[in-house]
């Protein structure tokens, strides 16, 4: 266990996330009976476990359903890889996978998307992504969403936000659905660091060395990333205090603070803070 000086072996390490993560879904409104979960599957070490986590967790939910999803975005040398192994491990667990690509949604892949825009592709990408997500996540008649973003990832986004002065952001809280727009989005590994999941994947003998996308050394996160794994190098339990903050401020503070003006888009439904939601911002930009 990564936060305590105990040392385990491989059986009650794994036993240990397992009842950690299981606790987060088990909180009230997290599941529910005849859910049918999306799980966001990009092939990568977060979102393996995750899908991996929840398929060990469905016999003691025999009502709920999970298809994982995988968003293709059209990374040339990189997307085929990730591709093949979200593939083979949704084969391998017996579980439904949907695929959906930006050239179906969007009409172009990403790396035509940010052709002279290189520094703003994992904004780009983000946001597109997310509305992808979505997107096939109603088609599939999905109750909610799951996401495999980790504690450290939790993190990384409460430092942004605090950096970029957006506190409706940091406040934001994508549980629960609101205003009938926008599906609710959970957040299993949030309770477990990546270091964690790379270990637990190693004692699994599920996990599979990918390339990096190439795109994500020029994000901000990037640079967050790198700050806060310094941080915790040297003060421990630095993310975590982190992610516990947001949820303090989170309770402390009005639920309007985080919802003022979310509105359906004028031009697409979606939820968000102004007439026009940044996924038609962007598409906007992309025309011009």
């Amino acid at each position: 266990m990564e936060d305590s000086c105990e040392r385990l072996c491989s059986t009650h390490f794994c036993g240990d996330l397992e009842t950690r993560v299981r606790s987060y879904m088990e909180f009230p409104g997290r599941v529910s009976p005849r859910d049918h979960i999306a799980v966001a599957l990009s092939g990568g070490k977060d979102s393996s476990a995750l899908l991996l986590l929840l398929h060990g967790f469905q016999p003691a939910w025999p009502d709920v359903e999970l298809t994982a999803v995988t968003v293709d975005e059209g990374i040339g040398g990189y997307r085929e890889e990730t591709m093949d192994a979200a593939s083979d491990l949704a084969a391998t667990l017996g579980v439904r996978h949907e695929i959906v690509a930006f050239t179906d949604l969007f009409g172009k892949t990403l790396d035509t998307m940010v052709k002279g825009r290189e520094n703003r592709a994992c904004t780009i990408c983000g946001v597109m992504r997310r509305n992808a997500l979505i997107h096939a996540a109603r088609r599939i008649g999905a109750t909610k969403i799951a996401t495999g973003h980790n504690r450290d990832d939790e993190a990384q986004s409460v430092l942004m936000n605090v950096f970029r002065g957006d506190l409706p952001r940091l406040l934001q809280d994508s549980s629960s659905g609101g205003q009938g727009c926008f599906l609710p989005r959970i957040k299993p590994l949030s309770v477990v660091s990546e270091r964690e999941i790379l270990t637990y994947l190693l004692v699994r003998g599920f996990y599979r060395d990918l390339p990096e996308c190439p795109y994500s050394s020029s994000a901000l996160r990037s640079t967050v990333r790198v700050l806060l794994e310094n941080f915790e190098e040297r003060f421990p339990g630095t993310s975590e205090n982190l992610v516990m903050l947001r949820g303090s401020l989170r309770q402390s503070l009005p639920r309007s603070v985080a919802e003022r003006g979310l509105r359906p888009c004028r031009e697409c439904g979606e939820s968000s803070s102004g007439e026009i939601c940044q996924t038609c911002r962007i598409q906007h930009l992309l025309q011009d």
